[in-house]
């Protein structure tokens, strides 16, 4: 037995037999940020986004999109108008500067449901904005429920107080798969 044990591995080092796939998950983690700031010359306004990150299992494919939902035209008009919505993708640095709220890690079949949501809300149909009931919050809150998260059912116009909400509404362990990250006062 422990001759085929040893040519076994042998094998396996020299590629002959591949070796058994690594634990693939993908996690999509829930962002804030405080915006109310200039950087680099832009206002920043607060913002929710979502990042999804790791490997799907089934195909072993890498994945890495983080995205928010935003007004086309900002601007002070949206205090009395709807406008057509986008899907905006936020730079590296951007990520790293926001608040990362809660983690889940999900299943490939979530992760395309997920992607689903995505096109739904850059589509005709999906994608208008509003910056009191269809804005970044909106957005975050549908990616959350598809996920298993609950959300507050009040919509504030503050994303980092939504996702604080978020997070005492989902404690460790309510969900397979969370992980905690901001601290929540």
């Amino acid at each position: 037995m422990a001759r085929l044990r040893s040519l076994v591995l042998v094998l396996v080092f020299v590629g002959l037999i591949p070796a058994l796939p690594a634990q693939a998950a993908v996690t999509v983690t829930f962002y804030g940020h405080e915006g109310n700031r200039v950087q680099n010359g832009w206002l920043l306004f607060p913002h929710a986004f979502v990042h999804l990150h790791g490997t799907l299992e089934g195909n072993g494919l890498p994945v890495d999109y983080a995205v928010g939902f935003t007004a086309r035209s900002p601007g002070p008009q949206l205090l009395l108008f709807s406008d057509r919505g986008i899907l905006n993708r936020p730079e590296p640095v951007y990520i790293a500067d926001g608040i990362a709220y809660l983690s889940v890690t999900i299943s490939d079949e979530t992760y395309e449901i997920i992607r689903s949501r995505f096109d739904y809300w850059a589509s005709a149909e999906g994608g208008t904005y509003n910056l009191n009931t269809r804005n970044c919050i909106a957005f975050v809150g549908d990616i959350a429920t598809v996920v298993g998260l609950a959300t507050p059912s009040v919509r504030t116009l503050s994303p980092n107080g939504f996702l604080k909400d978020m997070v005492r509404m989902n404690p460790p362990g309510s969900l397979a798969g969370i992980q905690h990250h901001a601290v929540v006062g």
